[in-house]
């Protein structure tokens, strides 16, 4: 349990330190950027985007694989379009937005692709569990901004998302389509 508790806290200090970042470093520019989960409900895709976010992505051009990403989202801010919906989603067998505030992702790794890709690994924790995780990701310049998009897809059942009276509802799989601006 201490062991448990000490790797937790660590997360969280690497988390604060990569997100809050040094002064003067670009963070994510919230009103550019967007992080979309899709998935099937009745095998109808169904779009719904976290509404509060944050992070930073230190990126180099000419260094690509020295490049660290944290991201972390507020999980009660998914938003299914009807306050309803949105309400269940917070509940305990589906995000359990009251006990597991924020998902993060932690990158550990950077594998430099072609010019303007690259895949970054790292740790996701949704839900009080971790998966490592390896995302394709495509960087496009401009002349104050950069920008990151990639695509994942993740077993809901994995992480325990979902009251399985709805299994033969809502697909296990889940897309997550991001799109930061720093």
């Amino acid at each position: 349990m201490e062991r448990h508790f000490a790797v937790l806290a660590v997360g969280a200090l690497l988390v604060l330190t990569l997100v809050t970042g040094a002064a003067g470093v670009p963070a994510v520019d919230v009103s550019k950027s967007s992080i979309i989960v899709t998935f099937r409900q009745e095998n109808v895709p169904v779009d719904a985007p976290f509404k509060k976010f944050n992070g930073r992505i230190d990126y180099d051009p000419e260094h690509p694989g020295a490049a660290k990403a944290a991201i972390e989202i507020t999980t009660g801010s998914l938003d299914l379009g009807s306050e309803e919906y949105s309400a269940e989603v917070r509940k305990k067998n589906w995000l359990d937005a009251t006990t597991y505030r924020t998902a993060t992702f932690i990158s550990t790794a950077i594998k430099p692709g072609p010019l303007g890709h690259f895949d970054a690994t790292g740790i996701l924790t949704l839900k009080g569990k971790t998966q490592t995780v390896t995302v394709p990701v495509s960087v496009a310049r401009a002349v104050t901004t950069t920008s990151f998009d990639g695509e994942l897809q993740l077993s809901r059942s994995y992480f325990g998302i979902g009251d399985p009276e709805w299994n033969d509802v809502v697909d296990d799989k889940v897309r997550i389509k991001f799109h930061i601006v720093e």
